[in-house]
């Protein structure tokens, strides 16, 4: 079984950006997931998300909760110490979306 770390080491650098904004479907912001220690891994991942689907919908989310791998049971056990992949639940129970805005520090 891969670990978060080894699904990382296989997705696209996001390096480029600075965050990631998330936007309800009204544009209201829900949250800003930051290029900076303890949050790369998920900018990184919700990129990738980003780039498959163009938005966070019920089945990128489900992708995410696999991608996240170990994290998901900890999320799913400790609700709140996980926001981002709290969010992927809340999107799959709401059957929501959730825009995504890239924002780049500098051209990839």
């Amino acid at each position: 079984m891969k670990t978060f770390a080894d699904i990382l080491a296989a997705l696209e650098s996001a390096d480029y950006l600075t965050n990631i904004e998330l936007r309800n479907s009204d544009g209201s912001l829900v949250a800003i997931i930051e290029n900076k220690p303890g949050s790369q891994g998920s900018l990184r991942l919700y990129h990738q998300l980003w780039k498959k689907y163009g938005a966070i919908g019920r089945q990128a989310a489900m992708e995410g909760l696999e991608l996240y791998a170990e994290h998901t049971a900890d999320a799913r056990a400790n609700p709140g110490k996980h926001p981002n992949i709290d969010r992927l639940f809340d999107v799959i129970e709401s059957d929501g979306r959730l825009e995504v805005r890239c924002q780049p520090s500098r051209l990839p």
